[in-house]
C-alpha cells in the first residue's frame, strides 16, 4: 500500500483515482502530478515501484499544498471572511449556507435538527 502525505492510497484503484484521495488534490491535479512524474494513469496504485511513489512525493511537496496545510488554509480564508464581517462571514458565523441556497426549509446540513417551537395555544372563550 503506497503512504503518500500521510494517507494510505486504496491498491486497487487506478493511480489517477487514487492520488484523489489526498485531500487538496481532485482529478484534474491527479492527472497533471501524474503526468509530470511520467506514470501512466490507468496504472493501479499497487503497481507503482517505489521510484514512482517517490517522483509522485517529491512533485506533491514541491508544488502542491495537501492535508494539513490546505485544511489550515481553507479555515483561515473563513476566519477572514468572519473577521472583516462580509456577507458570507456572517453567513458562516450563523451555520447557515454561504453560497445562496433557500433556508427557510431545507439546509438541514448547516443548520442541524429541527428545533421544533410550539404554536401559540387558542385563547377559549369565556361565557
Amino acid at each position: 500500500m503506497a503512504r503518500i502525505a500521510g494517507v494510505d492510497l486504496p491498491k486497487g484503484k487506478r493511480s489517477e483515482i487514487g492520488l484523489t484521495y489526498i485531500y487538496g488534490i481532485g482529478r484534474t491535479t491527479a492527472l497533471a502530478i501524474l503526468e509530470k512524474a511520467g506514470i501512466d494513469k490507468n496504472k493501479k496504485i499497487g503497481a507503482l515501484t517505489d521510484d514512482e511513489v517517490n517522483k509522485i512525493r517529491t512533485i506533491l511537496q514541491t508544488d502542491y499544498k495537501t492535508e494539513g496545510a490546505a485544511r489550515a488554509e481553507v479555515q483561515m480564508n473563513i476566519k477572514r471572511l468572519m473577521d472583516i464581517g462580509s456577507y458570507r462571514g456572517l453567513r458562516h458565523r450563523k451555520g447557515l449556507p454561504t453560497r445562496g441556497q433557500r433556508s427557510r426549509t431545507n439546509s438541514r446540513t448547516r443548520k442541524g435538527k429541527r428545533k421544533t417551537v410550539a404554536g401559540k395555544k387558542k385563547a377559549v372563550a369565556k361565557k
